[in-house]
């Protein structure tokens, strides 16, 4: 069993968030911001998930704060937000940090699976994303600078497998 599985982070609603759960599925985990150049990527992120939902994909965003105190809302906020603003159905997390000695251990993992660029194994900035393929397995990590739609055609070959 994939170590992706064992993790269980905390909702927006202070639930558990097994993801053992998502066993057999395509996963997308990306960490957010809501006051960020790149947050016009909610709107591509839910039109993506809502394509490929009826076919095991899946999005767990990961609201975080340490790139420009860009994501200085309550869990509540940036859920309010995200929705209002851009539809957004796909689970969102609790708030959490991505490096440093604070780092959520699912990211301490990702990062580790499939380090950036030149091995560098820490986040760069926000909207950077971790496509898992059905076996729990990091397939691929992209920078915030590559939209969601760029990345479809991953997804695709990922669903088919």
């Amino acid at each position: 069993m994939s170590k992706f599985y064992t993790f269980t982070p905390t909702d927006n609603k202070g639930k558990p968030f097994p993801l053992a759960d998502l066993k057999g599925k395509v996963v997308l985990v990306v960490n957010t911001a809501s006051k960020c150049g790149f947050t016009k990527q909610y709107a591509e992120l839910e039109e993506i998930y809502k394509k490929y939902e009826d076919q095991g994909f899946v999005i767990v965003g990961f609201p975080c704060n340490q790139f420009g105190h860009q994501e200085p809302g309550t869990e509540t906020e940036i859920a309010s937000f995200c929705k209002l603003n851009f539809g957004v159905t796909f689970p969102l997390m609790k708030k959490i940090d991505v490096n440093g000695p604070n780092a959520d251990p699912l990211y301490v993992w990702l990062k580790d699976e499939k380090p950036g660029l030149l091995g560098f194994k820490g986040i760069k900035w926000n909207f950077e994303k971790f496509l898992i393929d059905k076996s729990g397995k990091v397939y691929q990590r992209y920078s915030s600078i590559k939209t969601p739609t760029k990345i479809t055609g991953d997804i695709e070959q990922l669903l088919k497998q």
